[in-house]
């Protein structure tokens, strides 16, 4: 059984969809990277997973389990750690 093909609309969106979503973040992410240095750029990488679980419950309904609540504390916990002013707050007190 052979599928049909394409749309023209939907072969034009593959193209679209690289240059528009792959393209113009790798222009910010550099230039982020250009200005702020890639530790801050690491601390917002990270944020990545939580969005997309967000994302994930708001608009398509899927559950918000106890080991997503973990994943973002880690991740939470990660960035505290990486950042360093926590740090240096607890040493000053």
């Amino acid at each position: 059984m052979a599928l049909p093909l394409p749309s023209v609309r939907a072969i034009l969106a593959i193209p679209a969809l690289a240059l528009v979503s792959i393209a113009l973040a790798y222009i910010i992410f550099f230039r982020i990277l250009k200005s702020a240095g890639a530790t801050n750029l690491l601390l917002a990488t990270f944020l990545i997973p939580v969005s997309a679980i967000l994302l994930g419950v708001a608009v398509l309904g899927e559950a918000l389990l106890p080991r997503h609540f973990i994943g973002m504390g880690a991740i939470g916990v990660g960035l505290a750690c990486i950042d360093g002013r926590l740090v240096k707050r607890v040493r000053n007190q």
